[in-house]
C-alpha cells in the first residue's frame, strides 16, 4: 500500500513538474499595468532598453512581451505603424546582412527550419523592419538583431491575431 501510494506521489509529482516547465515556456507575454498616457489602446511600444514589446489596451494595462532588439548601432528608436502581415514569410537578407553573411542564399522559404522570420512577420513602415517570429528562441531577451524586433513564434502568433495593418508603433531607447 505505501509502495502504490509513493509511486502516485511521485507520479503526480512528475506531471506538476512537467506541466511548470511547459506553461512556462509556453509564453512570456503577461497583462501588466501601464500608465504612460503618451500611448493611446491598440498601440505597439517597444522598450529597447526593456527588450519588452507592450501592446497598450487603455484602463492603464497592457500585454507585455519579451523580445530581442536590435544590437548596439543597429536598434532603431521613432514612430512606425504595421504595413502588412505574413504567416511563415520568405526571408531575403538585406545587404547589410550579405555583406556580414556572405554564404547566405538569396532567399530562405517561409516555413524553412533556417528561416530566421519564425511563424508570422509584421512589417513597418520606416523601412527593412520587421516585429517577426524566430528560429532561435534563445535570442529573446537579448539585443541581437539588425534592427528588427523578434519575438518567440508562440507571442507573434498572439500578438499577430490582436493587430491589424496600421497598428501605430512607438520604439523606445
Amino acid at each position: 500500500m505505501r509502495l502504490i501510494s509513493l509511486l502516485r506521489l511521485v507520479i503526480l509529482m512528475a506531471m506538476l513538474f512537467a506541466n511548470s516547465i511547459t506553461s512556462g515556456s509556453a509564453s512570456a507575454a503577461e497583462v501588466v499595468g501601464f500608465s504612460d498616457a503618451r500611448f493611446r489602446a491598440g498601440t505597439i511600444v517597444i522598450r529597447n532598453s526593456e527588450k519588452r514589446l507592450y501592446l497598450v489596451l487603455g484602463g492603464n494595462r497592457a500585454i507585455r512581451y519579451k523580445v530581442a532588439v536590435g544590437k548596439r548601432q543597429k536598434s532603431w528608436t521613432g514612430q512606425a505603424f504595421i504595413t502588412a502581415k505574413y504567416v511563415k514569410p520568405d526571408w531575403a537578407p538585406s545587404e547589410e546582412v550579405r555583406r556580414d553573411f556572405p554564404h547566405l542564399p538569396t532567399v530562405i522559404r517561409g516555413g524553412a527550419p533556417n528561416n530566421p522570420m519564425g511563424v508570422a512577420a509584421m512589417t513597418l513602415s520606416n523601412g527593412n523592419y520587421a516585429i517577426h517570429g524566430t528560429n532561435r528562441p534563445g535570442s529573446i531577451g537579448r539585443a541581437v538583431s539588425y534592427g528588427c524586433i523578434r519575438m518567440a513564434n508562440q507571442d507573434i502568433q498572439d500578438l499577430f491575431q490582436r493587430v491589424t495593418v496600421r497598428t501605430p508603433v512607438v520604439a523606445l531607447p
